[in-house]
């Protein structure tokens, strides 16, 4: 205590002094509101002068001198007239913090006691100076307190409380800061005075009482900051508000125009949406950031936008068009060009529009740009434009299949398409084993319609639903042709493979598209076997009906269930009505087949078809095995377990670590459904935790196929690959020939640190891959794969 007085007279004069510095400081700054802005300069500059005043009262007491005698009596009565004054202040102020912050409709009536209380209070204080009511001073000018000096703390004592009582109850209204800053400030001035009625020599409301000052300050100047910040983030989520509003008005633009485009032609509903969906899937695999994406994206819905000005005429034509109706097909990029390069935002839109009927060997139009002279978004598009077209209907012909699709890219590789481009999209078909980029309908296997008219079976079929092992439930009404006299006349499924997932009852179109027919099962029950192995039949009773009742009920409308999946070389098919349960199961000749269902019928009518399919896959063992499973890995067993690949990367040998010079030899044999250059062996240069193929941490650095194509990663690699045909090889379809037959393969790898060196020659087809890994892993694995190809005597040396 006793330090406390030695130098609160230092205390006095730095306090004041801060006081007058934030005085300026809120008169200076801008972003307060200018009625609180005044009384927080009221505050400050009352503190200071106060503090100061304060500070020479001390140093003048005991003065007798006539400077000491006035200077004394003048600052003990400004020590207490500011007293009163700042509190009034603070009164002030937290007025306006409950007008403006708290949303009060009036002034709180304490806070107007307040005011009036100040105004007694100071005209006590000038009374004081005549009467000596307060204070007075000794015959060594010294102060001393006066009988009447209770009362002089009587005011702001009951000030503050009001105020504090105003605070407590209205704290919910307040922010959290704000009500605790109020209530520091009239709980320790409080505080402050009752110390100070027992202390004397010390000036503890003074200074506890600029401290609050200072304290009121900071938190004005830290709401200011938060009101500056809301009030800009208002802002920029208003402006990321009209962004989007924007994006999604130019979204739905470029959708309805393309949608105007595409109504032009009958058979190219939802072009532009598939091949800008398409063209982003090719962009992202690219590398390119999400912005590159969307332009890419919006370039391929409008990149057709110029057959606006081709006539329906020709755009509808059924036949060939003659050459003057070409010229005028042609013209459509240029047409596209000029409605587009309006919109000088969004450049990239034209550029789509006009090159991407360019070709990579510079035959293209119209201004038969070459190579890496065609702008990368047209390159993408053209790729994207071009796969759609032979995946989509055509007044002239169906469906290209995805396979005979995928041979054309390649062959238009470095001709038609640019070949980085190409290959993403190649590996973007392998990928779609379901085959989901192609032409949807509402239905996609009614071809948009949610029924069919059988005249006979047939005549009018679905196309194939894909079943695969999670569950497809197809539910339907059959209604019976009133002249239907026997059983026959019921809805029929088609259980098949082909390879464009149609049913073909023409035997030559059928072999084509090598269609294969696995059996048929009509809903009454009766199941006619083709090539399958096995095929098991059970059925449970609801109701009772006999043949007649049953066939009546169809002629009424049944609605059926078909549930269907198919694990490995197994499918089960179960029909519900609500006459009977029916389970069939069918051993299919091989793992490697699709199955579809088609539907179709007899004299009957199947409508509101709806078909959905589970996400999860069933178990493995969910379908009761009815035949041995097939297998084309009995042979010999080498360093690794033998693999089937029945579909496309469908089984991978675990990672085998890739350490200095290693020589890997195994057995490859295609699978007797293999008919494609890819069905072949595949080698992965991987790392993951554990070492397996999509394990924890996974990261494929370069997928090697060996028909000579290869995966490559993203920029954490760097690939190189040369392929060469040597004297061996004779032609693609003798290499077919080869594998199915069974070749034995040498793989010869070396690691230097973090480059891996993979050499192989195989019918004629010598292939070295270089990658260099550009990150740190600790481990490099390698890892065996394929599609529709067996692999077995796998030995490392």
């Amino acid at each position: 205590m006793e330090l406390l007085r030695v130098i609160q007279l230092n205390i006095l004069q730095v306090l004041g002094s801060i006081c007058g510095m934030l005085a300026l400081f809120v008169l200076i700054t801008r972003s307060i509101d200018k009625r609180r802005k005044i009384c927080l300069i009221a505050m400050e500059l009352g503190s200071m002068f106060l503090l100061l005043f304060d500070r020479y009262a001390y140093i003048y007491r005991g003065d007798v001198s006539h400077k000491g005698y006035v200077m004394v009596r003048v600052c003990n009565f400004v020590v207490f007239f500011c007293t009163s004054f700042v509190i009034f202040a603070f009164n002030a102020f937290l007025k306006d913090l409950l007008l403006n912050e708290g949303r009060f409709e009036k002034i709180p009536v304490q806070l107007k006691i307040c005011d009036i209380l100040f105004v007694i209070a100071e005209i006590l204080i000038i009374i004081s100076q005549f009467t000596g009511f307060y204070y007075t001073f000794d015959e060594y000018n010294r102060y001393q307190r006066a009988p009447g000096f209770l009362i002089s703390y009587l005011f702001p004592v009951a000030i503050l409380a009001l105020e504090l009582y105003v605070v407590i109850k209205n704290y919910y209204r307040l922010r959290k800061m704000t009500g605790i800053t109020l209530f520091l400030f009239t709980f320790v001035l409080l505080a402050a005075s009752i110390i100070q009625l027992f202390t004397y020599g010390i000036s503890f409301i003074n200074i506890s009482l600029v401290g609050m000052v200072i304290v009121l300050y900071l938190f004005s100047i830290r709401d200011m900051n938060e009101t500056v910040a809301r009030a800009g983030n208002i802002e920029i989520d208003l402006l990321k508000q009209e962004q989007k509003a924007i994006h999604r008005l130019f979204e739905q633009t470029a959708e309805a125009l393309a949608n105007a485009i595409d109504a032009k032609d009958t058979y190219t509903h939802g072009h532009s949406a598939r091949v800008a969906e398409y063209a982003r899937k090719i962009a992202e695999a690219s590398g390119m950031d999400e912005k590159e994406c969307q332009e890419v994206y919006f370039a391929g819905l409008l990149h057709d936008v110029g057959k606006i000005g081709v006539p329906n005429h020709i755009i509808n034509k059924a036949g060939k068009l003659t050459d003057e109706e070409y010229d005028v097909i042609k013209s459509h990029p240029v047409i596209g060009k000029q409605i587009l390069s309006s919109i000088s935002e969004s450049p990239y839109l034209s550029i789509g529009a006009n090159h991407h009927h360019e070709r990579y060997d510079g035959k293209g139009y119209p201004d038969r740009l070459k190579g890496e002279d065609i702008p990368r978004i047209a390159r993408i598009i053209a790729v994207a434009d071009a796969y759609d077209a032979m995946t989509s209907k055509r007044s002239y012909r169906d469906p290209i299949p995805q396979q005979k699709v995928r041979e054309e890219i390649v062959k238009g590789m470095e001709t038609q398409f640019d070949p980085e481009y190409a290959k993403i999209m190649l590996q973007l078909i392998d990928r779609d084993t379901n085959y989901e980029m192609k032409e949807k309908e509402e239905i996609k296997e009614l071809a948009g319609r949610n029924g069919l008219s059988c005249d006979e079976i047939g005549a009018d079929v679905s196309e194939g639903i894909y079943m695969n092992p999670a569950m497809t439930t197809i539910s339907f009404t059959s209604v019976t042709r009133p002249q239907a006299k026997d059983l026959s006349s019921v809805p029929t499924l088609i259980i098949f493979d082909s390879l464009d997932a149609r049913v073909y009852l023409d035997e030559k179109r059928g072999k084509d598209l090598l269609y294969y027919e696995y059996g048929r099962i009509r809903l009454d029950g009766e199941v006619t076997a083709g090539g399958i192995r096995n095929v098991k039949t059970e059925s449970v009773e609801h109701i009772r009906a006999g043949k007649n009742e049953w066939l009546n009920a169809n002629k009424e409308g049944l609605r059926y269930s078909i549930e269907g999946v198919r694990i490995e070389d197994h499918l089960l098919i179960r029909v519900t009505d609500k006459f009977k349960t029916t389970q069939i199961i069918m051993a299919l000749p091989d793992k490697a087949r699709f199955a579809y269902i088609g539907l179709t019928g007899e004299q009957c009518d199947i409508v509101n078809v709806q078909i959905s399919r589970n996400e999860k896959a069933e178990a493995a063992d969910y379908i009761p095995r009815i035949a041995e499973e097939i297998s084309f890995i009995s042979g010999p067993e080498g360093d690794v377990p033998n693999i089937e690949v029945a579909g496309w990367r469908a089984a991978s040998t675990d990672g085998i670590p890739v350490e200095g010079d290693m020589t890997l030899t195994f057995h490859s044999m295609s699978l007797p459904t293999a008919r494609l250059v890819w069905h072949c062996p595949y080698v992965s240069l991987f790392y993951s935790k554990d070492g397996h193929i999509n394990g924890e941490d996974y990261k494929e650095f370069v997928l090697v196929r060996f028909d000579g194509e290869n995966w490559e990663s993203d920029e954490t690699v760097e690939n190189r690959m040369l392929i060469n045909k040597n004297d061996d090889f004779t032609s693609w379809d003798e290499w077919k020939n080869l594998n199915k037959q069974g070749l034995d393969y040498t793989v010869y790898i070396k690691k230097e640190g973090n480059k891996v060196e993979v050499r192989t020659e195989n019918a004629g087809i010598s292939i070295v891959s270089t990658t260099i890994i550009k990150i740190d892993v600790p481990k490099v694995y390698l890892s065996i794969t394929g599609d529709q190809v067996a692999i077995t005597n796998i030995r490392i040396s």
